[in-house]
């Protein structure tokens, strides 16, 4: 036993290497997507001048939340600007908001098969495990020799790292909803499509949202790692501090991301609850129709 060693990870590294050989076609466009959409999503909020995205980002904070947060949103933003972390606080948001997304549009639907289908969910929740506990650098290694340097394996260690929890709280949402008003939906003739989409969606939306919420926060918490590959923005500036042992960098970096995460956060945690200028004056139009 004492020679015995079972070789793991030479099986994963034979395996990666055998997709990097036969596969490369596949993840060269894999790669031109995702710095397309980031390169996309950086001219939208690079290109226009600093005062209008913050303007932007104050009203839909009003309307999302109410003064307050407009107020708040506006002045961490001004802050941004002012410790000269714009133009890398829009480059980590772009890439944020891409891998973000893309992990939302993998992980809602998952969940939403996990609900349904029980086999489904046994598969699911493994990997799901595996992924979340997995050390997120040990995902960089794969996305470099699939996607070679740049946002691209940023972007796919993000959505690995940050999926788990919009499948968990999606599946977790769904299955909480009252069986009596499914049972009432099925009574009235509904088909099984129009009560995901009337009663358990809706219904569930509250937990969904949570889940949106915590893949957007754990997206954040990988822009340092993302930096490690040469995704650049607020992570590269992060890694360039500690490289150089710069305080001064490091703390207006890790601020920049601290109020992004903030804004971000309260942005989520808005949608599905009766806040802001806009719920405010949605309620009471409704009592004037009444």
């Amino acid at each position: 036993m004492d020679n015995f060693r079972l070789p793991v990870g030479d099986i994963a590294s034979d395996a990666v290497d055998w997709v990097v050989a036969n596969l490369s076609a596949v993840f060269d466009w894999l790669r031109v997507v995702f710095v397309g959409m980031y390169d996309g999503v950086n001219w939208m909020l690079s290109e226009p001048a600093a005062l209008t995205i913050i303007v932007i980002i104050g009203v839909l904070g009003l309307l999302a939340r109410g003064l307050v947060f407009g107020l708040l949103s506006v002045a961490g933003l001004f802050l941004i600007v002012a410790m000269d972390q714009w133009d890398n606080a829009m480059s980590t948001l772009a890439l944020v908001l891409v891998a973000a997304s893309l992990a939302i549009l993998l992980g809602i639907p998952l969940g939403i098969a996990s609900a349904k289908v029980r086999w489904v969910s046994y598969i699911v929740k493994p990997v799901m495990d595996f992924l979340q506990t997995m050390p997120a650098f040990v995902y960089l290694i794969p996305a470099l020799l699939l996607f070679r340097v740049g946002v691209a394996p940023g972007i796919v260690a993000t959505i690995v790292f940050a999926m788990a929890p919009g499948v968990r709280l999606t599946e977790l949402g769904i299955r909480g909803v009252d069986s009596e008003t499914v049972e009432a939906g099925q009574s009235f003739g509904a088909t099984p499509m129009r009560i995901l989409r009337q009663i358990q969606l809706p219904l569930a939306l509250p937990s969904i949202m949570a889940g949106v919420n915590q893949v957007i926060m754990l997206s954040l918490s990988m822009v340092v790692i993302a930096g490690l590959v040469g995704a650049g923005g607020l992570g590269g500036d992060v890694i360039a501090s500690l490289n150089r042992l710069d305080t001064a960098l490091g703390v207006e970096a890790g601020l920049s991301v601290v109020i992004l995460a903030m804004i971000l956060d309260r942005f989520t945690g808005a949608f599905g609850q009766r806040r802001g200028l806009y719920n405010w004056l949605r309620t009471k139009a409704g009592h004037a129709r009444a």
